[in-house]
């Protein structure tokens, strides 16, 4: 034991003296990452509610962005008054956090939380849906017997947190801290989040599929990468099943589920936005034109290329393909799928399109124009989310253009 110790980093003895030296008083078990850069690295809270819940009350719960709590769930940023719909105790929410390195190890300490009348470490932790634990708050804010805890007293809630270079076999991955929930294994929390036991295991360094209840594991999810698209004075990691808002929230790029692309277009949101549209053509950020030619046929994409200041940065891609759109073995990097399926978190929402991103312009593009329009996104249910009825016109423009030139 004396010669591993002597073999870890200083800043890290502290934490890992606090685990030895202490047993009875942490019960959990939970991945830590040793660190010793100043870097930090997008990471996800699994949030189960522990009650009903705005969406403005869980951001302020984590100080961070509703916008952000949206774009981490797939939740349509154009819905106006969002952050007051409530959603149901029990559901989980995805919290992104920024992950830090502390004192030696990957811990995120920016959340703060003020001591009402009646609190204790236990109903506080309760509050955080147990992803920090009463007795790691109560040592990180120095609580005991001569220091108990005083109504409006400010404490400091330590989140887990892990970024493992944003990496996992060789896949861009966000790390989401996951608690343990009664009657859960490794085989059935890999089932849900589309991993291995074998990964959850290494990840976790668990010598033994074993876990309890209260637990928390890194849980890998994979994502999408702007680092091979050539981006101007930017870059994104977007977790599979997200999107991040850009360009001063005038454009909207997803994580695509199946070729981990990322698919960017106009975000809709009623903000100012220019230079949308790619020089030279009718075609704007996302916008597909489709070619047949003999040989099969031609697509041109008005393709992202990141922002500096209010001006974004766009480009014509032109790719051949030897079959059209609606074969199987069509891919490219713009929007051609289906929009993500609307968020089962926030049920029987209905509301009217937001405005067009591009008031009193005409859009003209060609055969077809692939990339989503705002009223694609501006209805959610659930029971799979609605239509709008432009959106049902381009879609049976572009049925017919399919059929008469295949």
């Amino acid at each position: 034991m004396r010669n591993l110790v002597q073999l870890l980093p200083p800043l890290v003895l502290p934490i890992l003296s606090f685990f030895i030296l202490t047993p009875s008083l942490i019960h959990a078990k939970s991945v830590i990452e040793p660190c010793s850069s100043s870097d930090s690295c997008t990471s996800l809270l699994s949030y189960i509610l522990p009650w009903d819940s705005k969406i403005s009350e869980i951001a302020s719960r984590f100080q961070v962005n509703i916008s952000d709590i949206l774009a981490a769930n797939s939740i349509n940023p154009e819905i106006p008054s969002l952050g007051n719909q409530i959603l149901r105790a029990n559901s989980h929410v995805k919290v992104p956090i920024s992950c830090p390195c502390v004192d030696g190890i990957r811990r995120s300490m920016s959340t703060t939380y003020r001591v009402q009348e009646a609190d204790t470490a236990e109903s506080v932790s309760h509050g955080y849906g147990g992803i920090v634990s009463a007795e790691q708050i109560t040592i990180v804010n120095g609580i005991n017997a001569s220091n108990p805890l005083l109504n409006r007293q400010s404490l400091v809630i330590p989140l887990p947190c892990t970024c493992f270079n944003n990496s996992n076999n060789g896949v861009t991955t966000v790390y989401m801290s996951y608690v343990v929930q009664s009657g859960e294994n490794l085989s059935s929390i890999g089932l849900e989040f589309g991993t291995t036991v074998m990964d959850l295991k290494a990840i976790n360094g668990l010598g033994q599929p074993v876990i309890d209840q209260g637990d928390i594991l890194a849980i890998p999810i994979s994502a999408c990468s702007s680092k091979n698209l050539n981006w101007y004075n930017e870059s994104l990691i977007v977790p599979n099943g997200s999107y991040a808002l850009t360009a001063n929230n005038c454009i909207k790029c997803n994580c695509g589920a199946s070729d981990f692309n990322l698919q960017c277009f106009p975000s809709g949101i009623a903000v100012p936005c220019s230079h949308l549209q790619c020089k030279g053509s009718n075609l704007f950020v996302g916008d597909a034109y489709v070619n047949q030619t003999a040989a099969g046929c031609n697509v041109s994409t008005c393709m992202y290329r990141g922002h500096c200041g209010g001006k974004i940065f766009r480009s014509l891609s032109s790719s051949s393909y030897v079959q059209c759109p609606g074969k199987q073995n069509y891919s490219a990097a713009s929007p051609l799928g289906s929009p993500s399926s609307p968020n089962p978190l926030i049920p029987f929402i209905t509301v009217t399109p937001s405005p067009s991103p591009f008031p009193g312009s005409t859009r003209t593009v060609g055969i077809a124009s692939f990339g989503p329009t705002s009223t694609q996104y501006s209805n959610i249910s659930n029971n799979g989310g609605l239509l709008g009825k432009d959106s049902c016109c381009n879609l049976l423009l572009l049925a017919l253009a399919l059929y008469y030139f295949l």
